[in-house]
């Protein structure tokens, strides 16, 4: 006997519905995962039922999930023989929107009406009326004698009646909506639309996803006899193109097996590298891979992959960071950025655990437990490939860090150093004393007998770094001078403070504790009684220098120009760059060299010829400015003057 009755959703379920149905989304084809995943469930249950019925009569290379397409009529079928949904089981599955998450999904929507509901929040079979406009669901529970289909438009309600159907399982009908000016949803009916679908979302369902697929062959044509074709049987020079005809078969769309769940000696390098390479769209090898899994409290397994090369968007906001989601071969999110912190935003992979729900929202993921250790353990796990690397394949570490060396500076600096402990390790620069990349550790453990200090030179050449008379006077006591030539260099010792105790010292704007306390006092003696230069340079130069100071940290230098205590010239630059409204210049110190024939010929002069001395200290000054990479505001003051001394 057949009966329909006509019902409506729960309250909170029509109103959640409506909310969908009538929004925008970006993410539509979602519905298409969440219906095979639901189709894979329904088969687990089967599957596990017949482990001690052996009335089942079904096999586990049996089970399928079946996707139908037609056009002609607008509908997208996805069957399985899986268990099947009685009539109470389709009231309560069907009939309302499950209550977990509904208040958040709710309260999302009131507070912006353009929220990615579906990126963002997991809503199951009721997904698919995004692109249907009505949906049939004929099911038949493995046991029971009768089929129910179950019918809604999504607004007015639905119905159940008593339907036939020959064996257990459930078909989804979706009968699309029409097209629009903006929207196609005929596209969910294009069999590479949906071959796409199914391998980005549901590649690693574990039973074979099938679909008829039209292919086309060539068709072998009889050969000629003699004397067609051509005079005296000769064949016809003529190129003829060979001819095709279509059939159709049935074809397994998803490749069921991930590769991450695969043991590492049964995946060959070829294996990873053709996964990377499809995956990421990267044709450049990878310089690492990690395969690992985890046990315990959280569940999980990862494959992820240290590129070789930044990809062109990587230092620019377009570039999407994260690990691709995956809940028991299920994909959750395509860049899950809470899985990988920002300085190690270059890795790329998947990470797979059974312990997330499919249906987690993105607002969920972000204080979920499991996710954060996670997170954890994979920083843990890429931090120590990356030490291993530099320690013991150098070659390939400094292929990786002139790709991506800069972003394990920034990850040093940011937050306020607060991810120091995962990058300073890794960190590179380049040593003046050796003439290659070194590693902060390299440099402190190579450090000269009486060493106390880092010693760091900031600038934009590193030829010209090492030019600069402190450079030349430490490296005459053997000690090192790295060489920093990048914006972001300047912040990390700012940041860092000490390295294995040591502290860091700028050559150019720091003092390098190289005197003794009697020496001090000698430069301070020679200081007093050389006040009379010191004051005839100031005045001479006006408000171009702040102050004028002996130093005997210059080696064969006359002069050179450091910064007033605060800011370094480099960072003067940095910020006239980035942000030039809040900008200033940083005082200039000009220090003169006691000992050089320059100043002491300034000294004589300053008594014979006070105006041709007041053109030696403004010479002195340029000399200084143009050692310190610095701009000269009037350059052709500068030309003048030479040429008048050499007059």
């Amino acid at each position: 006997m057949f009966f329909m009755e006509k019902q409506q959703f729960k309250a909170e379920s029509q109103r959640l519905l409506d909310l969908m149905i009538n929004s925008i989304y970006t993410h539509r084809e979602i519905f298409l995962r969440e219906i095979i995943s639901n189709a894979s469930d329904a088969i687990d249950k089967l599957a596990y039922t017949a482990l001690t019925d052996d009335k089942v009569g079904i096999s586990r290379d049996q089970f399928a999930i079946t996707i139908t397409r037609d056009p002609e009529n607008r509908t997208l079928t996805v069957s399985d023989n899986g268990i099947g949904m009685s009539k109470e089981e389709l009231e309560e599955n069907l009939g309302t929107i499950a209550k977990s998450g509904s208040l958040s999904f709710k309260q999302a929507m009131e507070k912006d009406e353009d929220v990615d509901i579906i990126g963002q929040f997991g809503v199951g079979f009721y997904s698919a009326f995004m692109v249907a406009s009505s949906i049939t669901v004929i099911s038949k529970k493995y046991g029971e004698d009768t089929a129910w289909k179950w019918v809604s438009d999504g607004a007015d309600g639905y119905t159940i009646e008593e339907t036939e159907k020959d064996a257990p399982g459930t078909d989804i009908i979706m009968t699309l909506k029409a097209d629009t000016e903006d929207e196609k949803y005929s596209e969910f009916l294009e069999e590479y639309e949906l071959r796409s679908l199914v391998r980005k979302y549901s590649d690693y369902i574990r039973y074979p996803i099938r679909m008829e697929v039209t292919k086309s062959r060539p068709v072998e044509e009889p050969e000629a006899e003699a004397g067609e074709g051509g005079e005296s049987g000769e064949e016809s020079a003529e190129y003829k193109a060979p001819k095709y005809e279509s059939y159709t078969e049935m074809e397994t769309l998803n490749s069921m097996v991930p590769i991450w769940q695969r043991a590492k000696k049964d995946v060959s390098d070829e294996e990873y590298e053709t996964f990377y390479r499809d995956k990421f769209f990267d044709y450049n090898k990878p310089l690492r891979i990690i395969h690992s899994s985890a046990e315990g409290s959280v569940s999980f397994k990862a494959l992820l992959y240290i590129p070789g090369k930044a990809p062109y968007d990587f230092y620019t906001k377009d570039f999407k960071r994260g690990l691709q989601l995956y809940s028991s071969g299920v994909m959750i999110m395509e860049n899950c950025e809470d899985l990988l912190p920002e300085h190690f935003r270059f890795v790329r992979g998947v990470v797979d655990s059974q312990d997330l729900s499919l249906n987690i929202s993105r607002e969920m993921l972000q204080h979920n437990r499991q996710l954060t250790i996670i997170a954890r353990n994979i920083e843990k796990k890429i931090k120590s490939e990356l030490k291993s690397m530099l320690d013991n394949d150098r070659e390939n570490y400094e292929k990786f860090y002139a790709a991506f060396g800069r972003q394990l500076k920034y990850g040093a600096v940011s937050d306020y150093g607060a991810h120091k402990d995962s990058c300073q390790d890794l960190l590179l620069f380049y040593s003046h004393k050796q003439g290659k990349l070194i590693s902060l550790k390299e440099y402190v453990e190579a450090m000269a007998e009486g060493q106390e200090k880092i010693y760091f030179a900031p600038g934009e050449n590193k030829d010209r770094l090492a030019k600069l008379p402190q450079v030349e006077t430490l490296s005459k006591k053997g000690y090192d001078v790295l060489l920093f030539t990048e914006d972001v260099d300047e912040f990390v010792p700012q940041t860092l403070m000490t390295y294995m105790e040591k502290s860091f010292c700028n050559v150019s704007s720091e003092d390098l504790g190289l005197k003794t306390e009697e020496e001090k006092k000698e430069a301070e003696e020679k200081a007093e009684q050389m006040k009379g230069l010191l004051t005839f340079v100031k005045e001479s130069l006006g408000d171009q220098v702040k102050e004028v100071k002996l130093s005997d940290d210059l080696g064969s230098h006359p002069v050179c120009m450091t910064p007033d205590a605060g800011m370094s010239f480099e960072m003067e630059k940095y910020m006239k760059r980035v942000n030039p409204e809040f900008a200033y210049p940083v005082g200039r110190i000009l220090e003169l060299n006691p000992d050089h024939e320059a100043v002491k010929t300034l000294e004589r002069t300053m008594t014979e010829d006070p105006v041709k001395a007041k053109d030696y200290a403004q010479l002195l000054c340029y000399q200084a400015q143009l050692m310190a990479e610095l701009p000269l505001e009037d350059p052709f003051a500068y030309t003048e003057l030479v040429c008048k001394l050499m007059r």
